[in-house]
């Protein structure tokens, strides 16, 4: 197409206004830096929602658990002990509920590791377990006033707040949180600065026409809106390619962590609010896109015009 053609459709105030850019969309890089930048976004972004979630859960699965352990050898003096300990913890008025975990439920937890095996003989010992859930937080006074009320009648014993012993996981999910939220700011940036070199380099080619353009009357905001046009077009191309690429891997992904049939992996599903959020992610992408063009389009006219 001539430099006259591109003129005169430029100079349509009211209608369509020709693309300035030389190149067909898909044709250039554009598109493909936006997809992939939108694919690792989503990616990024739904582990991030994943970790919230399953600290969320996680925390308020052992909000107000403590955990106590009859540690004693002898199998008839545990479940003595136990059964003591039980009955103090059901009489007092600070607990909310209370179970003894069974046997056969704590050989589950540890047949991956163990094998199929009976617990309790003598080969295999293993501590009473008694889960227990107290009204109001678990504060250092109350787990030691329960420590105190089970020394005398159950002194093998042993009192844990839940939270302590996971305390370490949660600081690591939110080290990974940390990361993810840090992930999607500089994949944003990046794009950004995507953008912005591609505007760039379409003004740096198309500089003369530009002018011409000018000259006949073309005012910089038209001419910043030829190059809207034709970036955000890519930006839409690329954002929904990447977008589907980002939900194939997180379908994979989400496959194979619920292979692995755990508990606190399964507190990590992503719900109706974060497949909205990772849902927005494209849009938001295009929005970026259109403000980043406009902007360095016409801080780039001032300049040179």
């Amino acid at each position: 197409m001539s430099d006259t053609s591109l003129l005169l459709k430029s100079r349509r105030l009211g209608g369509e206004t020709s693309r300035i850019l030389p190149q067909g969309r898909l044709s250039g890089p554009m598109p493909w830096v936006i997809a992939i930048m939108t694919a690792l976004t989503v990616i990024a972004m739904a582990a991030g929602l994943a970790l919230s979630n399953l600290a969320g859960n996680a925390q308020a699965e052992i909000e107000g658990g403590i955990t106590v352990q009859v540690v004693e050898a002898d199998n008839v003096e545990r479940n003595r002990q136990a059964e003591t300990a039980l009955a103090i913890l059901n009489n007092r008025q600070d607990v909310a509920e209370v179970r003894r975990v069974p046997d056969d439920e704590l050989a589950l937890l540890l047949e991956p590791w163990l094998g199929d095996v009976r617990l309790g003989d003598e080969a295999i010992p293993a501590p009473a377990l008694i889960d227990a859930r107290l009204r109001g937080a678990v504060t250092t006074e109350k787990v030691t006033d329960i420590r105190n009320a089970l020394a005398s009648s159950a002194p093998s014993a042993r009192v844990d707040a839940q939270a302590s012993w996971l305390a370490p996981v949660l600081e690591a999910v939110s080290s990974l949180q940390y990361l993810a939220i840090g992930l999607v700011l500089l994949l944003a940036l990046t794009s950004i600065a995507a953008v912005w070199l591609s505007a760039r380099s379409a003004l740096g080619s198309n500089r003369e026409t530009i002018e011409v353009v000018h000259h006949l009357g073309g005012t910089d905001s038209q001419i910043a809106g030829i190059f809207q046009r034709a970036i955000i077009w890519d930006a839409i191309a690329g954002g929904i390619a990447g977008l589907l690429l980002g939900l194939a891997a997180i379908m994979l992904l989400g496959r194979q962590f619920a292979a692995l049939g755990s508990g606190l992996v399964a507190g990590g599903g992503l719900g109706l609010v974060d497949w909205i959020i990772i849902g927005a992610v494209p849009v938001i992408g295009v929005v970026l896109a259109l403000l980043t063009a406009r902007f360095t389009v016409l801080t780039a006219l001032r300049r040179i015009l």
